[in-house]
């Protein structure tokens, strides 16, 4: 890679089967949609979709199913050459359940282990580390080693360069508890310049419940900006001189999951393109809302001009409120 890429994204990738028909628990489903799945390659999707030079590092089988997620990485604009394909484990599938508005339930076939938790340091390239221009990464990547030393090595190596960003992505089920990630993403924060999630994840990450006292404590822990997303309050944005309290986007919910990824993904732009945070924020939340109105995630992800859209129709309307950001 000779030039800088916009955005590189560490971290997980699988295949999801999502069922066709909604409202059907899966024993009864009996058509299934199979997509690109994972949170940090549909972010580098979302961020391939508004434009940018896009690169992931993930690790697949030697399977077809790690076939398909190269394949579809390619399709979706992503370049895939920093896939490691492993070879003594199975890419990963997710299912779920389709019960709009709120109930998304998530199935992890990811047992003992997946490929995208044994990338080692020893598998990273350093200039793509060091040279893009935003740096994203998640907190289910420090849940296992080697995946957790190799996250620790890329960002030394990068040296807190900005736009490096933390996906604050806590999902229990990668975790022997709330205690040890709390740990992890505490020590993380010290390496990154952006830290977003939502509030349960920057409970998590600080201990604090109070978004503004969450954003605060992310902000002393390092960062440069701390994104909140509050549901059906908005998303706030802080900084050390600039506090921001976005409103939702309406939208009528089909599938909640993917709509963080969506909001990752404009949030990189934002930062790619100099916009300033209130822009930033509004932009993602519309990606979200689109993204949370189709069935599936990756191949979801919006354009901008999709994005300017619904943000100019909102700005018409006004806000009205949105569920509970659901993450896939």
């Amino acid at each position: 890679m000779t030039e800088p890429l916009d955005v590189l994204a560490i971290g997980r990738s699988g295949v999801d089967v999502y069922p066709l028909q909604v409202g059907v628990g899966l024993e009864d489903v009996e058509t299934f949609g199979k997509y690109l799945g994972g949170s940090a390659a549909n972010v580098a999707v979302a961020a391939a979709r508004l434009g940018h030079s896009v690169a992931l590092v993930t690790g697949v089988g030697d399977d077809p199913f790690g076939r398909f997620v190269r394949r579809a990485l390619r399709d979706l604009g992503v370049d895939d050459r920093l896939v490691v394909v492993d070879p003594a484990h199975p890419t990963p599938v997710t299912f779920c359940e389709i019960f709009p508005p709120d109930d998304f339930p998530l199935y992890f076939y990811r047992r003992p282990t997946a490929p995208d938790l044994q990338i080692r340091p020893q598998d990273l390239h350093l200039d793509a580390v060091r040279g893009a221009h935003v740096l994203w990464a998640t907190v289910t990547g420090l849940s296992e080693e080697p995946s957790r030393s190799a996250h620790v090595a890329a960002w030394e190596a990068r040296g807190r360069r900005r736009h490096t960003v933390l996906d604050l992505d806590y999902r229990p089920m990668f975790w022997s508890s709330r205690e040890e990630a709390a740990a992890q993403v505490r020590a993380a924060l010290s390496h990154v310049t952006v830290a977003v999630g939502n509030r349960e994840e920057c409970a998590v990450a600080t201990g604090e419940t109070d978004p503004d006292r969450a954003a605060e404590a992310l902000l002393a822990a390092g960062v440069e900006l701390a994104v909140v997303k509050q549901g059906p309050k908005g998303v706030l944005g802080r900084t050390a001189e600039e506090r921001v309290v976005v409103p939702p986007t309406p939208v009528e919910v089909v599938n909640g999951l993917g709509a963080g990824d969506a909001f990752g993904g404009s949030l990189c732009h934002g930062l790619l393109a100099g916009l300033s945070l209130e822009q930033t924020l509004r932009n993602a939340n519309a990606a979200g809302a689109i993204v949370a109105s189709r069935l599936e995630c990756s191949t979801a992800m919006p354009t901008g001009a999709e994005i300017a859209a619904v943000v100019d129709r909102s700005a018409v309307t006004g806000p009205r409120p949105m569920l509970e950001e659901t993450r896939a």
